[in-house]
């Protein structure tokens, strides 16, 4: 019978590739995670890695994480489940975001609403949103770009159009669209790869042939409007955060691009068991007005 402490070693050696940073995450001595890694190939009668250079997961290995990710999964829900009864209380919602800043208004309401909920935030980027919520190491995750993969059930909150952030200054601040031929030569201030802006960035330029000029890439949705600002450059802003309260001094300007879009969405394991923290906190966002930025229910 195979050690479910095993299995959870074999995850982490999975999702990083690297036998010494594994150890080092689990706090285990290598040798010893290198025969826990030994004995579970053993057991299955097959490696799960290739060792040629450096350790990368095989198709075996691969095919064997999806099945330990959805038992442990299975097995953290039904702890929780039964946590959740014994103590009679809301349990726990897991949420991860590729940004916060958009769900400030929903997160205080819940919270206001139901005070002995806990909640754990996540940050993660939408590539790693459908694994982790069919493993249920997430409940509900918040998109600003589409996850497609089987078993997920998903909500469309909001659409909206991603228009031109520049200083007040910059040239193109007085006028009142442009395309995206007009940019092709500007400094970009953006995100990493893998962010929704900047997904969405390449793929505009890409369209057309051209690839973005980027002066500056960051993490931070704040200080990018920040850099903005000082004239650094310009950049891709979604249309919700030019009514914010605490934005940075910019011009709008916007892109006549019908593609120019962000499709914020909520995501959810089709078969997965939700607490009753998480099933309220699924309601508290689907029933949020983003553009009047209050529940639905007080207008």
């Amino acid at each position: 019978m195979m050690d479910l402490n095993a299995l959870r070693q074999f995850l982490v050696v999975a999702r990083l590739e690297h036998l010494s940073a594994a150890a080092e995450e689990l706090r285990v001595a290598q040798p010893s995670l290198s025969r826990t890694i030994a004995r579970l190939e053993s057991e299955l009668g097959t490696p799960l890695f290739d060792r040629g250079g450096r350790l990368r997961l095989n198709g075996a290995g691969t095919l064997f994480r999806g099945f330990v990710e959805r038992a442990l999964g299975e097995l953290d829900a039904g702890r929780r489940a039964v946590a959740e009864a014994v103590g009679e209380g809301f349990g726990t919602v897991r949420l991860a975001s590729e940004t916060f800043l958009t769900l400030t208004g929903p997160l205080a309401a819940y919270k206001r609403a139901h005070p002995a909920a806990e909640i754990e935030l996540h940050w993660a980027p939408a590539d790693d949103m459908s694994r982790r919520l069919r493993a249920q190491e997430f409940d509900l995750c918040v998109a600003s770009q589409p996850i497609h993969a089987d078993g997920l059930e998903a909500a469309e909150l909001l659409d909206e159009p991603v228009g031109l952030a520049t200083a007040l200054d910059h040239p193109l601040a007085g006028r009142t669209s442009v395309t995206i031929d007009d940019l092709a030569d500007q400094p970009f201030v953006t995100a990493r790869k893998g962010h929704w802006q900047r997904r969405l960035l390449d793929r505009l330029f890409a369209a057309r042939g051209r690839t973005p000029r980027i002066v500056c890439e960051g993490d931070e949705s704040s200080a990018i409007a920040d850099l903005i600002s000082t004239g650094l450059g310009i950049g891709l802003v979604p249309s919700l955060a030019r009514r914010s309260t605490t934005r940075a001094p910019l011009a709008w300007v916007d892109v006549d691009d019908p593609d120019c879009r962000r499709t914020l969405t909520l995501f959810w394991g089709a078969d997965s068991h939700l607490s009753t923290a998480a099933r309220l906190m699924r309601t508290t966002i689907t029933s949020w007005d983003w553009l009047a930025g209050e529940p639905h229910e007080k207008r």
